[in-house]
C-alpha cells in the first residue's frame, strides 16, 4: 500500500488479512472483495468507498472505522468489537453512511452508529450459526443508531434492539421485525408495508406519518402500540 502511486486503488481482493493490525490506515476505494479480515484491527481505518463485497469481518475491531459508501454486500459481520469500554463514547461508533450491506449477515452491537442511507436489503441479523462461540445467543443491538432513509426491504431484523433508533423515512417494506424492541424509536415517515410486526415493542415510538401500517402483519400481536405517538 505504501508503494502505490497517488490515486491508484489498492487491490487486496481475496487476501488473507486475518488478525493483522490495520488500524488508522487509508483504504479509501480499496479493493478488498472476498478478503478474510477475521479479527483484524481496523480501529479508525478509512474504508470509505472500499469494495468489501463478500468479505469476512467477523471479530474485527471496528472502533471509529469509516465504511461510508463501502460495498459490503454479502459480507459477514459477526461479533465485531465496536467499543473499547462499557462507557458509551459516540466518537467510537463506526460509520456506514450510504454503505451497501445488502444480503449481509450481521450479529453485532453497533450502538450509536451512523447507518443513514445504508442499504440492508435482504440482510439477516442474528440468524448466523454461533455454535462454538462464547456468546451463542447474543443478539444485535442498534441502540440509538441513525437509520434515516435506510433501505431495509425484506430484511430479517428478528429480535434486535432498535431502542431510540432514528428510522425516519426508512423503507421497511416486508421486513421481518418479530420481537424487535422499537421503544422510543423515531419512525416518522417510515414505510412498513407488509412488514411482520408480531411481538414488536412500540412503547413511546414515534409513528407519525408511517406508511403501510394497515397492511402490516401481526400488528394485533405487537406490544404497547397504545403507547406509541401517532
Amino acid at each position: 500500500m505504501f508503494q502505490l502511486a497517488p490515486g491508484v486503488r489498492a487491490d487486496l481482493g481475496g487476501r488473507d488479512l486475518r488478525e493483522l493490525d490495520l488500524s488508522g490506515l487509508d483504504f479509501r476505494r480499496a479493493r478488498l472483495a472476498g478478503s478474510d479480515l477475521f479479527g483484524a484491527d481496523l480501529v479508525r481505518a478509512d474504508l470509505s468507498g472500499a469494495d468489501l463485497h463478500g468479505a469476512r469481518l467477523d471479530r474485527a475491531v471496528i472502533i471509529g472505522t469509516d465504511f461510508s459508501g463501502a460495498d459490503l454486500s454479502g459480507a459477514t459481520l459477526l461479533l465485531p468489537t465496536a467499543v473499547s469500554s462499557l462507557s458509551y463514547d459516540a466518537s467510537e461508533a463506526p460509520r456506514f453512511r450510504n454503505a451497501n450491506l445488502a444480503r449481509a449477515r450481521i450479529v453485532a452491537r453497533l450502538s450509536g452508529a451512523d447507518l443513514s442511507g445504508a442499504d440492508f436489503t435482504a440482510a439477516v441479523f442474528n440468524h448466523a450459526d454461533m455454535r462454538g462461540t462464547l456468546m451463542p445467543t447474543l443478539r444485535s443491538e442498534l441502540f440509538g443508531c441513525d437509520l434515516t432513509r435506510a433501505a431495509l426491504r425484506h430484511t430479517d431484523l428478528t429480535g434486535i434492539v432498535l431502542r431510540f433508533a432514528k428510522l425516519r423515512d426508512a423503507d421497511l417494506t416486508r421486513a421481518v421485525l418479530v420481537n424487535v424492541d422499537l421503544s422510543k424509536a423515531d419512525l416518522t415517515g417510515a414505510d412498513l408495508t407488509e412488514a411482520e410486526l408480531t411481538g414488536v415493542d412500540f412503547d413511546g415510538a414515534i409513528l407519525t406519518g408511517v406508511k403501510g401500517l394497515e397492511t402490516a402483519k401481526g400488528l394485533a400481536l405487537a406490544r404497547n402500540l397504545d403507547k406509541a405517538v401517532r
